[in-house]
C-alpha cells in the first residue's frame, strides 16, 4: 500500500481520533489535531500545491523544526506527486543553498527561524524557487513569502492561474488524482553530513511503505499503543519509527525540548507507550534520577511498555544501568542509514533484549553480511564492512552516479561502517569506517574506548578521535564531558584505562562539551578540526 493511502484509511477509521498531539513545555502550551484533519489539511495543501503548478517528479523543500503541521505539510507534498525534499534545520546557509540547488525545488517552506539563513542567499535561491510559503505566524511572514493558511484559503474554490477548472470545495478534501505507483520516487533526504558534504538520498513510495510495515513487525504497535516523538522530523530516523504506529492509526505525541524532566512528564501526562531516544537524552535521564532531579515514583510510567535506542551505537552500560529503574521495560536497539530508508535493516529485537551490545540480526526482509575488501564474507569474530540487501535500499543517490556505483554493488548497500558477527549470528558494531584510527599500524575502533570509558561513574560523554602524530600516524586523543557536580585530573584517566591494552589508551585528553547533531551522532570533523592542531598538550609522559 503505497504511504499516502495509509492516511487515506486512517481518516475512514479513525476520524475524530487524535493523530498528533504537540507539546511545547518551554512555553506551556499544547495543540492536537485529529487523523480527519491530519488528512484535509494535507488534502488541502495538495491541491493549492497543484493547482500553482506543482506536478509529479517536482521537488518541494521543507525547512521546518517539528511542529504540528510537519507531517500533514509533508503529505500533501507527497499527494501531489512531486519529490518532498526535508532538509536538517541546523543547516546553515551554503549548505540550504547547495541541497535546494541539487534538488532543483521549485518550492520552498520555511519556519520563522530561517528567515535570515535563507535571505543570505536568496538571491541564488531565487533563481531555482518560484513559489516561497511560510509556515509560522502570518504577522512573522517576509514579504516575499506567503503564510501556508493564506495560500491554501486563496486557492480553495479561486480562479486557477492556469485557465483550467477551478476545483470544488467538496473535492478540495480530497487528494488530486495523481497516479502513483511503489517505484516512483517520493522523497529527497539529505545524508547530515558528520563524514563530509551532505549527500541527496531519493527514497521510492516503496522504500516509505516498507518502512511502515517493518516497524509495526519489529514493534508490534496497535492503534492504542502511543508514541512520544523527539527527534527531528527531518531526519529518517524520527519518522519511520513513527510509521509503525502510523500504519494503525495510533496517536503520536510531538515533543519540543528533551530536558530530561520533559520527557518523563509528557511520558506520565499523555500516557505514552513507546519512547525512542537518543543515547545522550538516556543518559540525561538517568543522571536526572541519580541526582533526585526526577522521582520516579511523581509519574505515571507503568504503561510505558517500550525504550528503544538508536541512531548511534548505544554503550552496554547505558543499556544495564537502564534496567535498573526500569526492570519490567521492553528495550531495542535498531540500525540504520539514511540510505536504508532509516532504522530497522539490522534489529535486535525485544526478546534479545538480556544481549548487551549486538545491534542484532537482519531486520524484516533484510539481508546483511560482514566482507573484507575483497569483497569476501568474513567468518565470526572477524572485523569487516557490514554490507546489507532489502526493499528500504534508496534508488541512488541523486545526481551523484559515481558515489551511487560505489555504495550499491550488485544490490547490496555498502554501509561504511566496520562490523563482526558472533558465532549465533548477531551483528556488533564496531566502528565507522572513517572514524578508525591508524596507530603505529594498529587499526583503533574509537567506540571501543568510548564504551570503555562510559563505565565510568564520573563521565557523562566521550569523543575518541584520531591526533595526526609524524611518528605513529595518528594518536588515539579524547575529548571528555564531566557529570555535573563531579570533578575529573588526567591521572584519574590514565588509572582508569591501565586496564585497555597499551596501544588503545589515550595519548591526549581533552575536558570539554562532546557535540552531537540533532540525531545524537558525534560531530568528529568538528573535533578534529577543534583539537588536531599542534599546540595541544602532549601526555605521552604521564604513559612511560
Amino acid at each position: 500500500m503505497i504511504i499516502t493511502d495509509i492516511l487515506a484509511q486512517n481518516n475512514e477509521r479513525y476520524a475524530e481520533k487524535t493523530a498528533i498531539v504537540e507539546r511545547i513545555p518551554a512555553l506551556n502550551t499544547q495543540k492536537q489535531i485529529t487523523w480527519n484533519q491530519f488528512y484535509k489539511i494535507s488534502c488541502r495543501f495538495a491541491n493549492s500545491l497543484k493547482k500553482n503548478g506543482i506536478q509529479k517528479g517536482d521537488k518541494v523543500v521543507q525547512l521546518m523544526t517539528n511542529s504540528i503541521e510537519w507531517l500533514p505539510v509533508y503529505f500533501g507534498v507527497l499527494y501531489t506527486g512531486a519529490w518532498a525534499v526535508p532538509l536538517n534545520f541546523r543547516f546553515e546557509s551554503d549548505k540550504l543553498l547547495l541541497c535546494t540547488q541539487t534538488a532543483e525545488a521549485k518550492t520552498f517552506i520555511f519556519g520563522e527561524e530561517f528567515i535570515q539563513r535563507i535571505e543570505a542567499v536568496k538571491p541564488e535561491l531565487d533563481k531555482v524557487v518560484s513559489l516561497w510559503l511560510f509556515s509560522g505566524s502570518a504577522d512573522a511572514c517576509p514579504q516575499w513569502a506567503c503564510p501556508i493558511q493564506e495560500f491554501i484559503s486563496e486557492n480553495i474554490g479561486g480562479e486557477n492561474p492556469n485557465g483550467e477548472e477551478s476545483i470544488d470545495k467538496k473535492s478540495w478534501d480530497t487528494p488530486p488524482e495523481v497516479d502513483l505507483a511503489m517505484e516512483d520516487e517520493a522523497a529527497l533526504y539529505f545524508t547530515s553530513g558528520t563524514t563530509g558534504t551532505p549527500k541527496a538520498v531519493l527514497l521510492t513510495h516503496k522504500n516509505l511503505s516498507h518502512a511502515c510495515y517493518l516497524e509495526n513487525n519489529h514493534h508490534g504497535q496497535t492503534h492504542e499503543d502511543i508514541f512520544l516523538c523527539i527527534p527531528p522530523l527531518y531526519h529518517t530516523g524520527a519518522k519511520m519509527h513513527w510509521m509503525g504506529s502510523f500504519l494503525v492509526g495510533g496517536k503520536c505525541v510531538l515533543l519540543n525540548g528533551v530536558k530530561p524532566k520533559w520527557i518523563i512528564e509528557a511520558i506520565s501526562d499523555e500516557a505514552c507507550t513507546i519512547a525512542w531516544l537518543l543515547v545522550p537524552w538516556a543518559h540525561d535521564i538517568l543522571i536526572a534520577i541519580e541526582n533526585k532531579e526526577i522521582d520516579l515514583s511523581d509519574y505515571k510510567l507503568t504503561q510505558w511498555r517500550l525504550m528503544h535506542a538508536g541512531a548511534q551505537p548505544v554503550p552496554p552500560s547505558l543499556i544495564e544501568n537502564w534496567k535498573k529503574y526500569f526492570p519490567g521495560q521492553a528495550y531495542d536497539t535498531n540500525y540504520g542509514l539514511t540510505e536504508s530508508t532509516g532504522p530497522g535493516c539490522v534489529h535486535l529485537g525485544m526478546e534479545n533484549a538480556d544481549r548487551t551490545g549486538p545491534i542484532g540480526l537482519p531486520g524484516q526482509g533484510w539481508e546483511a553480511k560482514i566482507v573484507d575488501k575483497q569483497g569476501n564474507h568474513l567468518f565470526a569474530n572477524e572485523s569487516g564492512e557490514l554490507i546489507i540487501r532489502g526493499p528500504g535500499v534508496m534508488k541512488e543517490y541523486y545526481k551523484n552516479p559515481e558515489a551511487t556505483k560505489k555504495t550499491i554493488q550488485n544490490g547490496w548497500l555498502h554501509t561504511g561502517d566496520i562490523a563482526r558477527s558472533d558465532k549465533e549470528g548477531f551483528i556488533w558494531l564496531v566502528d565507522r569506517k572513517k572514524d578508525m584510527i591508524i596507530y603505529g599500524g594498529e587499526n583503533i575502533y574509537p567506540v571501543e574506548i568510548e564504551n570503555f570509558f562510559l563505565n565510568h561513574d564520573k563521565i557523562k560523554d566521550i569523543a575518541v578521535i584520531g591526533v595526526p602524530d609524524e611518528r605513529l600516524g595518528e594518536i588515539p586523543a579524547a575529548i571528555i564531558s564531566v557529570k555535573p557536580g563531579n570533578m575529573m585530573g588526567e591521572k584519574e584517566i590514565m588509572d582508569f584505562q591501565a586496564a585497555l591494552p597499551r596501544y588503545k589508551q589515550l595519548k591526549q585528553i581533552f575536558f570539554g562539551d562532546v557535540p552531537r547533531n540533532p540525531t545524537g551522532k558525534i560531530e568528529k570533523p568538528k573535533l578534529r578540526r577543534m583539537y588536531a592542531a599542534d599546540k595541544r598538550k602532549d601526555i605521552n609522559k604521564l604513559l612511560k
